[in-house]
């Protein structure tokens, strides 16, 4: 299939003992056929799994057809939650994932995923990675698993759905949340009453009242459910996610058989499908909104100066999630710098 990035949007443990044997063997030609299986985080029929198969062909495309990928959609192969033993397994050798799903396993993960009240831009992050090393972070916080951090994809903020105006971050103290990862922690620090529920239940508990405010998904995926029926607010910007970065990861043992032109495939795929999905989002939000806003819902933005306020309350519950651990810690500090020198932290 030939790339276009104008293309229509249709939307610690160590596997060692099993590395060895396959890491024993000569690598692979370039030239070589190789067929891998991957799940990704969504379910079939999505726009973000449509970008997934755009992926693969990719993939493909940059090693003329010697590649081959078989992509899965969420729980096709394993349950979601499963998908990080089954690839250390060898039951799949790639999957797409978000990293804060493991940083209760692998505390550095929380933040190579996103980072709440942190960089309000894609780029930004996806400069922490590139420019600042957090690309070789990621690999070193996922390799005493087998497992091998390929590169992120990034898109910009999610936004707040609520039932009660939110017009101020003080405004949020006493508020029942939806809310994951590490932005339950965060958000706890302003003083919302978090509960974790599923993507599933959220239009429920907003329609119930059983919580006040709710992070969901894009704005687009939150129009597809119906989020206006049930709440008249939308706060912007997303300050509980405002850049995310999900990412490919494989078994390490399969990836380190590859010839280095399948890698980099691998790698720049990532990068092409990150700038697309990027741009296909931000078009679907301009017209998500609009939806919403015909449909009554109000949208209320926050003050940048009572944002850059609360980054530093926000900082107080990153250390904390870093739990001690010096992976964790040196990658906070390498953020912390950087969100200092673009102004971000006084």
């Amino acid at each position: 299939m030939s790339w276009n990035l104008n293309r229509r949007s249709v939307l610690c443990l160590s596997a060692a003992a099993m590395s060895l044997a396959v890491l024993a063997q000569p690598a692979l030609a370039q030239e070589e056929k190789v067929s891998w299986r991957m799940q990704a985080l969504w379910d079939g029929g999505t726009t973000p799994q449509e970008y997934e198969q755009m992926y693969v062909d990719r993939v493909a495309e940059l090693t003329d057809g010697n590649f081959e990928i078989e992509l899965f959609s969420a729980g096709q192969i394993v349950p979601p939650a499963q998908a990080f033993d089954a690839v250390r397994g060898g039951a799949f050798q790639l999957m797409k994932t978000f990293d804060g799903y493991e940083a209760g396993k692998i505390p550095a993960l929380a933040f190579t995923a996103t980072i709440p009240f942190g960089y309000p831009e894609s780029q930004q992050y996806a400069d922490w990675f590139y420019e600042r090393g957090g690309l070789e972070m990621a690999q070193e916080a996922y390799a005493p698993a087998g497992l091998q951090y390929i590169a992120p994809t990034f898109y910009d903020q999610e936004p707040i759905h609520a039932k009660v105006r939110i017009e101020t971050i003080a405004d949020l103290a006493g508020k029942k949340g939806r809310f994951v990862g590490l932005a339950s922690g965060v958000m706890s620090k302003f003083g919302v009453a978090v509960s974790p529920l599923p993507t599933s239940e959220v239009y429920s508990a907003l329609d119930k009242g059983l919580i006040d405010i709710a992070d969901r998904g894009d704005m687009q995926a939150n129009l597809d459910a119906g989020l206006g029926e049930v709440a008249k607010y939308i706060i912007l910007p997303g300050v509980h996610q405002p850049t995310t970065a999900t990412s490919y990861v494989a078994n390490k043992a399969a990836y380190d058989q590859l010839p280095d032109s399948y890698k980099e495939a691998l790698a720049t795929a990532a990068k092409d499908v990150s700038a697309a999905y990027q741009e296909a989002k931000a078009k679907s939000d301009t017209t998500a909104l609009e939806a919403f806003e015909t449909q009554g819902v109000e949208v209320i933005t926050l003050d940048e100066a009572d944002i850059k306020a609360a980054r530093l309350v926000a900082a107080e519950a990153w250390r904390e999630a870093t739990k001690g651990d010096e992976l964790a810690t040196r990658i906070l500090n390498s953020q912390i710098e950087q969100m200092r020198e673009l102004g971000l932290i006084e």
